[in-house]
């Protein structure tokens, strides 16, 4: 019997060893492979790695600091802070973001709300910041929220401060608003220490003094549950408020311009002569400044924007107008001084100046007769002022004009700011190409044709003729203070030149607006007041030309084409203490729609004295900057741009 082949005899030990070899080397990488692994996230990525387990359990979340407040001049509050809520969603605790702001936004629709903010997707930003989904939320959604958080995992209710303007629309465009920061400013140079849920003043006194108001934030240690619910606090590092801001506005005065003006559009500001100090800045129409403390919604921002009258521009600074008859002041320096006619120099008037082929007409049809600078002033004499400026010179003129400030920025420190037009020959070739025509500067010579200013640029000529000659930077900041009430720095007067004309001159001129004021034939006689202490000047602006001999302009032009109305003035005529200018847009004439107005806002400015409240006057010390002590130093306001 033949024997079975066994076939453990069959096997060969040298295969055996060879696949063996290969187990054993596939191990070893294996192992090898594992204990790499284990190296780098151990040694390589270990800090990063024990950072995010620790921000699973252990988290560092920022403690925004309360804005400063601002005031006015009599201390009282027009910019504050109030407590809010906030809904937000942080992504990686979330996990399936969109899953999570469905679920919310079908709970919002079933208790008849709205979750109107869109979600960016978690990939887009860092997976612990919290994005908004719903800001200012009331007492009924935020109940709502916190009786659901089981089910809405990585939402979370923030208490957030929001800004609270005590007059509304009233202050809008002089103290502005805070808003979002935007990605601009996050990667511009200004704003280098900010991150991307911080919020700056975006306009106004607030975007001027963001640095003094802004504040230091703070930051606490919380340790979080796998949803990233709070569960304890280990540690606090305590934010520090921003400093307040001691404005030079008078909420009184304020309101005074904001009541005067009614529903009409424009511009008015109220000024002290002897030191720069702006008391009152009011533009129409103006909107709530509230609305930006959360994202604007669309349509509110349509209106906004789209909205003929420009609520969102402050025409104080930014509206560019032609002066009209009061730009007659700079022309009548400009021909004293340069020798073209003296105080008793008369012309006479006839209704109509030929030049050329052309009949340049006075607003008078019949004329006012011979008259000199003061009666010309007085009554506003086209014809006069015509003879004159041709006389003296478009680039002459625009010499005086620049030597007023017309052409450049006050330097007032709001954004937005208009350098308004003074034109000249060169101007003109280099803009159109053309030589300047001598009908030209008899247009330029009752403030129309090419010639722009802003209300605030106006304003500062009749403040230098009230006091004397001294142009002054507008100043809007009075002091900045700590949270504790120590004065940490000042913003003193700043003389920023002196006009070159002779006292003699200015006399002369304020005279002559006094009498438009208070003489029987005086343009501005909706002015006059008992205690006859008024100088001013009226002016109608042309928006376009209207063929000579209509009558009534209103009635033949559309709203946006009609003149605009324009009065300055200051009082009391011996020691000027307030300036006051008022442009009414496509309002008309300026005696009879700005004067009343300018006349309600100073009736109203020395009732307001006459009852105890007292608009600090400048010393002779505070007239020319200071550089500050050891306990105080200057603010450096910037001049903002677009």
């Amino acid at each position: 019997m033949v024997k079975g082949k066994n076939p453990l005899h069959s096997y060969e030990p040298v295969a055996f060893r060879r696949t063996l070899g290969v187990v054993v080397w596939f191990i070893c990488f294996v192992f090898f492979m594992v204990v790499t692994r284990l190296w780098y996230l151990q040694i390589i990525r270990g800090d990063e790695l024990r950072k995010r387990s620790e921000e699973n359990r252990i988290r560092i979340q920022d403690i925004k600091p309360l804005r400063g407040l601002i005031y006015d001049s009599e201390r009282r509050v027009l910019a504050s802070n109030q407590p809010s809520f906030d809904v937000s969603i942080i992504p990686q605790d979330a996990r399936d973001v969109k899953a999570v702001v469905a679920k919310l936004d079908l709970l919002y629709v079933r208790h008849g709300f709205t979750l109107d903010r869109t979600v960016q997707e978690s990939g887009k930003g860092l997976p612990f910041a919290p994005v908004k989904l719903d800001r200012h939320i009331d007492r009924d959604r935020l109940a709502l929220v916190e009786t659901n958080t089981l089910d809405l995992p990585g939402v979370v209710v923030e208490t957030v401060a929001i800004r609270q303007y005590t007059h509304g629309a009233m202050m809008a465009h002089v103290l502005g608003y805070v808003g979002d920061i935007s990605r601009d400013e996050l990667e511009g140079g200004s704003f280098a220490d900010y991150k991307c849920d911080d919020r700056v003043g975006k306009s106004g006194i607030e975007k001027a003094m963001e640095r003094y108001l802004r504040g230091k934030s703070g930051s606490e240690q919380v340790e979080v549950n796998v949803m990233g619910r709070k569960l304890d606090v280990l540690g606090v590092v305590e934010p520090y408020p921003g400093n307040n801001v001691e404005t030079t506005l008078d909420a009184e005065i304020q309101k005074m311009c904001w009541d005067a003006f009614e529903e009409k559009a424009g511009a008015a500001i109220v000024m002290d002569p002897r030191d720069g100090s702006v008391l009152a800045m009011v533009s129409k129409p103006s909107y709530d400044p509230a609305l930006f403390d959360g994202r604007i919604s669309s349509g509110e921002w349509k209106t906004l924007t789209t909205d003929p009258l420009s609520p969102l521009q402050n025409k104080a600074i930014a509206a560019q107008y032609p002066p009209g008859s009061t730009y007659k002041v700079v022309v009548a320096l400009a021909a004293l001084e340069e020798g073209v006619i003296t105080p008793g120099k008369t012309i006479f008037c006839d209704g109509e100046y030929t030049l050329g082929n052309r009949t340049f007409r006075c607003w008078k049809k019949h004329g006012h007769g011979t008259v000199d600078l003061e009666r010309a002033i007085i009554e506003s004499c086209d014809i006069y002022f015509y003879r004159v400026g041709e006389l003296v010179g478009v680039d002459t003129l625009a010499q005086y004009a620049r030597a007023f400030g017309l052409g450049g920025k006050t330097g007032i420190a709001l954004a937005g700011e208009r350098e308004g037009l003074v034109p000249t020959k060169q101007w003109k070739r280099a803009r159109f190409g053309e030589a300047w025509q001598k009908g030209e500067t008899l247009s330029l010579s009752i403030g129309q044709g090419f010639m722009l200013v802003t209300p605030l640029q106006l304003l500062r000529i009749y403040c230098a003729i009230a006091n004397g000659g001294t142009l002054y930077k507008p100043r809007l900041v009075r002091q900045v203070e700590s949270p504790g009430g120590d004065v940490i720095a000042e913003v003193p007067p700043e003389m920023e030149a002196h006009v070159p004309v002779d006292m003699y001159s200015l006399r002369l001129l304020r005279q002559a607006l006094w009498g438009v004021v208070n003489d029987d034939r005086g343009t501005g006689k909706a002015l006059r007041r008992p205690e006859r202490d008024v100088c001013g000047k009226t002016g109608t602006a042309q928006v376009i030309g209207i063929p000579e001999g209509e009558d009534a302009r209103e009635q033949h032009v559309t709203y946006r084409l009609r003149d605009h109305a324009l009065f300055v003035c200051f009082a009391p005529r011996d020691n000027p203490e307030v300036a006051v200018v008022v442009v009414v847009e496509h309002g008309g004439h300026g005696g009879s729609v700005a004067g009343p107005i300018a006349r309600k806002i100073i009736d109203g400015y020395f009732e307001y004295r006459a009852n105890g409240n007292t608009v600090p006057a400048a010393t002779e010390e505070q007239a020319v900057p200071e550089t500050g002590t050891e306990e105080t130093s200057p603010v450096e306001v910037p001049e903002e741009t677009d």
